[in-house]
């Protein structure tokens, strides 16, 4: 769900920068967990060829999600080095999900329906996200401060526990 502008709190030199299930606190920190949620892609001969190795790698494990792929791969030196793309991890603050959220709702710009299983769950927070945000909205701002996420309610937070 997008909630404002995303693009002013992009990094300026990121080619690939992609949401997180959890972030480190560090853009630059492999260790953090993609999610698809919410991508920004350059458009760079660079950043096509790094889709094609990410497809090819998808083809080398069957059966997984791309996401997951993905986090096999985000460390391959062939990234970084030879087509030199750099992966940027966007903040939860800005870009969250029910796994990981910004607290200030005056920062937040997406959040996604990650960590939740079942989609009777996902619309069902998903329509919490979007009353929440509006009765943020409603708030006057000096009280903004006092509105928080009522999420996660249906979904499950499984996946973290993993």
């Amino acid at each position: 769900m997008w909630f404002r502008n995303p693009l002013p709190h992009l990094y300026a030199d990121g080619d690939f920068q992609i949401a997180c299930d959890h972030f480190t606190g560090d853009p630059d920190d492999l260790s953090n967990s993609p999610n698809g949620g919410f991508t920004y892609v350059r458009s760079t001969a660079a950043t096509a060829e790094f889709y094609r190795f990410w497809y090819a790698a998808r083809e080398s494990h069957p059966g997984m999600h791309d996401q997951d792929v993905l986090n096999l791969i985000k460390g391959d030196p062939y990234i970084a080095h030879e087509l030199g793309v750099r992966i940027r991890f966007l903040g939860t603050e800005e870009f969250g999900g029910i796994c990981e959220h910004g607290r200030d709702l005056s920062r937040v710009c997406t959040m996604h329906s990650n960590c939740c299983i079942g989609l009777r769950r996902k619309i069902d927070d998903l329509r919490l996200m979007l009353r929440d945000w509006r009765r943020f909205m409603a708030t006057p701002m000096r009280d903004r401060r006092s509105v928080t996420w009522s999420v996660p309610r249906n979904c499950s937070l499984k996946k973290l526990e993993r």
